[in-house]
């Protein structure tokens, strides 16, 4: 398979410089580039001095340093055309899944995730709303915490609360299965060190614009570099490297059900693991602290410092890790531990037909065949890979790693996508030891084979989506990119 690379070819975004900002169209609705006058009395502020965007690629990298609020106001700053954006795509999916209107997930975000948010990460969220207003987007502290929860609230907390309270007629809702991973160190890789690689699931409406790379220089802890999504505060597909030698990935559990309502937002817990954590077992423990069942997760994780990487399945009222220095963990959105599986989901590990069960057969054939020789190149390889283990062929569809469930006529039904919907990989990254070292990685946005989705004619062949024809984007795949912290150019 050829690996496209690009290294430079950037667009430098300095603040208090002559820069290239984000306005919006006359709709209000869409970004669009626009210069900003160098005399802007914000951008020229304190608050924004160490602060810039790098447009390639297809990704926006931002590099956010200081306070929590001054990396919120940076975020909410510089991003702002695009978080408006995400947030207008977030809202439209989340109100027609839950047949609920916005002011319950802002009541959500205000009465139940905003108590029991930290200090340091109240400070955060509040700058992010602040550096909004001051490009003058509609969007309050209330949107904001209810966008950060957007992976953890419609799918998790909404099904719970249906049941607690009985709600009539509720829609059938089910927890998301997204993403493909793996982490391998020891005799499986060529250099005997940890190599990882992640590609991430989701529908083409949020997922084309999953696009920001965050290099972020926190007051305390430790630096991070990672994928996310505009004006969240963690990755939310969680891939990510910090200072401190942590390689951290994950994959969404399939069928998972539970909510406890005295937890702490996922988005919170995710973030403060990767900041803080210095070792797998400190990741583990803030992950664990507070856990409150959202947006439950199998994580990869590898230390750069040991070696040593590990499988921690995170469920509600059961959690294992696995851990070693020679051998691999793949993830495919299937709980792998009996007891999360018994008390945390309604998976059946024993479908071969289904999504998770077959990329899970093709993983474990994949880094067999290939024990000894996975290195970052590969492993970009391994992203773009269509071959279905269930069919025994190559086929680009629902099963393959690198996902296409668009072009299934079966769709997948454990997740509540129908056939042909328009979902399935919408970017990919690697890394390796050495990379994580340096704090860089390897990301492709869009289809990590290189195909691209099309809205326009999926639309003309499948108006059952016709609802999200006002946001729904043509998904064009970038080359491989190589990303570094602290970069200008």
């Amino acid at each position: 398979m050829f690996i496209e690379v690009t290294r430079r070819t950037r667009r430098w975004t300095a603040i208090g410089a002559a820069a290239c900002l984000l306005a919006f169209s006359r709709s209000g609705n869409l970004p669009a580039r626009a210069a900003q006058l160098p005399t802007d009395p914000v951008a020229n502020s304190t608050d924004l001095k160490n602060a810039y965007r790098l447009d390639q690629s297809g990704w926006v990298f931002v590099h956010l340093e200081g306070s929590p609020r001054q990396i919120g106001f940076q975020h909410g700053y510089l991003l702002a055309g695009e978080i408006l954006d995400a947030f207008q795509a977030v809202k439209l999916r989340d109100t027609h899944a839950t047949h609920r209107d916005w002011s319950f997930f802002r009541e959500t975000a205000r009465n139940v995730l905003w108590p029991k948010v930290e200090p340091e990460y109240r400070a955060e969220l509040e700058g992010i709303a602040e550096g909004l207003k001051a490009k003058n987007v509609p969007m309050d502290l209330d949107d904001v915490v209810a966008l950060n929860g957007f992976e953890e609230v419609a799918d998790y907390y909404v099904p719970w609360y249906n049941e607690q309270h009985k709600v009539a007629n509720a829609p059938h809702l089910v927890s998301p299965g997204n993403c493909s991973a793996f982490v391998a160190t020891g005799s499986y890789t060529r250099d005997h060190r940890a190599v990882m690689a992640h590609n991430a699931w989701t529908s083409y409406l949020d997922g084309e614009r999953w696009r920001i790379i965050f290099d972020i220089v926190p007051q305390h802890g430790q630096r991070i570099l990672m994928d996310g999504f505009p004006g969240v505060i963690t990755s939310d597909d969680d891939f990510g490297v910090n200072s401190a030698g942590l390689m951290v990935t994950e994959t969404t559990i399939t069928q998972f059900v539970g909510w406890d309502p005295k937890g702490k937002p996922e988005f919170e817990r995710s973030r403060k693991a990767l900041q803080y954590a210095r070792s797998i077992d400190e990741y583990v423990s803030i992950m664990l602290d507070g856990n409150n069942g959202g947006y439950a997760n199998d994580w990869l994780l590898a230390d750069n410092k040991t070696g040593e990487i590990a499988q921690f399945e995170l469920g509600l009222k059961a959690h294992r890790v696995w851990r070693t220095k020679n051998g691999a963990f793949v993830g495919s959105n299937f709980a792998r531990d009996p007891e999360v599986i018994a008390k945390d989901t309604t998976f059946d590990p024993k479908n071969p037909s289904t999504s998770p069960n077959a990329r899970r057969t093709c993983w474990g054939e994949l880094i067999e065949r290939n024990k000894g020789k996975i290195d970052v190149t590969m492993a970009q390889q391994f992203m773009g890979d269509h071959y279905d283990a269930f069919e025994k062929r190559e086929d680009a569809d629902e099963r393959s790693l690198c996902g296409h469930v668009e072009d299934s006529p079966r769709g997948v039904d454990v997740w509540d996508w129908g056939p042909y919907y328009p979902g399935g990989a919408v970017q990919g990254k690697a890394v390796d030891s050495a990379m994580a070292k340096a704090m860089s990685f390897w990301a492709r946005m869009g289809h990590p084979c290189g195909a691209d989705f099309m809205a326009t004619p999926f639309l003309k062949a499948h108006p059952e989506y016709a609802w999200q024809a006002p946001l729904l984007r043509d998904l064009r795949a970038g080359p491989w990119t190589r990303f570094q912290a602290g970069e200008k150019q």
